[in-house]
């Protein structure tokens, strides 16, 4: 095999490891942008290590822990523009948080009692549910795109996944469909190195995730994942190429899940400690800190009372929604069937009602 062809590029980045910016290639953002990108982070950085140790105690369902990936959900996100449509996957907690949906709506989701959406007016909807089934929102969202544009709306639709989506079919039609028809659709994948205990070189024999785009006819691009103002810049400027009529484009995003692939995984049986704090040393929040200390003086004080403010919103979000009512536990089991078998009933009689856990 051509040495060349095995060959990993470079990724884009803007920030640096130590928080220094490349000259020429920083966004333009004004300073309240960049600290909302850090707030941002920072709040979902603070309920994803909520969420795990809520799951601990078990008061909410299975939970795909972000961590680490902060930085590629909330950049990607914040590049959208109020039409635009977007399509996460179900890790992406932060993206949901930068659209502007509360916490509560991601809680009450996690609850088991809401899909995030379902109380939304479907003609201002934007931002849709997770899909659990891997890659099965990339059609949807080509498709969206592709109605968008047939009836002239000025938007573009993004899609969310992992590098393990790529080894799916729905990807490489999604794909292929965006390429032919040219859709206003950004793919974008956040390459955490792991689809669970897979790596990535046991993914794909390519070099990487971007170059599958020459494959469909358009072009893709590599971006550090950790570096929130390039991911924000790299979606930006393929969302302005979309509406532009240039087609889709593939972005790359170099990351790492630093945790477990959901909270019933163990990452110890299949990677090692090294590996992991290798990624720890370029943690994308605390790059994103030391960008706003190095380029706008945050200072101590700045970084208390943000993080002072996330404890509190999270602990209020986790309070609201346990105060709720809740579901019964009849909704289980309610239109499964037009009559109710009787193995369901029995499985209804084994269910506790208003189960009591500590806290």
């Amino acid at each position: 095999m051509d040495d060349m062809a095995i060959q990993a590029p470079d990724v884009t980045r803007v920030v640096d490891l130590d928080g220094t910016v490349d000259e020429g290639t920083d966004p333009d953002l004004s300073e309240s942008a960049v600290i909302d990108l850090y707030r941002l982070q920072v709040l979902a950085r603070t309920f994803d290590e909520k969420a795990v140790r809520l799951h601990r105690q078990g008061r909410i369902g299975t939970y795909a822990p972000l961590q680490g990936q902060e930085a590629a959900q909330v950049g990607a996100a914040y590049a959208l523009a109020e039409a635009d449509y977007c399509f996460p996957t179900y890790r992406d907690h932060a993206m949901y948080l930068t659209r502007g949906l509360d916490l509560e709506d991601v809680l009450v989701y996690l609850l088991g009692e809401g899909n995030y959406v379902d109380r939304e007016d479907p003609a201002t909807l934007r931002t849709f549910p997770p899909t659990i089934p891997i890659a099965t929102q990339l059609p949807h969202a080509v498709g969206t795109g592709m109605a968008a544009d047939y009836r002239g709306d000025d938007c573009a639709t993004l899609v969310s996944f992992g590098d393990g989506a790529t080894s799916e079919g729905d990807f490489h039609e999604g794909m292929n469909f965006a390429g032919v028809f040219d859709a206003p659709t950004v793919f974008f994948c956040q390459n955490n190195q792991w689809a669970i205990s897979v790596p990535r070189e046991r993914q794909t024999a390519s070099a990487t995730i971007a170059q599958k785009a020459q494959a469909y006819g358009f072009e893709g691009v590599r971006v550090d994942g950790n570096d929130v103002l390039a991911v924000y810049a790299a979606v930006e400027d393929a969302l302005d190429a979309a509406k532009a009529g240039e087609g889709p484009r593939l972005i790359e995003a170099v990351t790492y899940r630093q945790g477990a692939h959901t909270t019933t995984d163990d990452p110890s049986k299949y990677r090692d400690d090294e590996e992991v704090e290798e990624w720890r040393r370029k943690d994308p929040v605390e790059r994103t800190r030391e960008y706003l200390a190095d380029a706008h003086d945050w200072s101590a004080t700045d970084e208390e009372e943000l993080r002072e403010w996330a404890d509190r919103r999270v602990a209020e979000a986790v309070s609201n929604v346990e105060d709720r009512t809740g579901l019964d536990a009849d909704a289980i089991f309610e239109h499964v069937y037009a009559e109710t078998p009787a193995k369901l009933r029995r499985q209804r009689e084994q269910v506790v009602n208003d189960p009591e856990v500590e806290r």
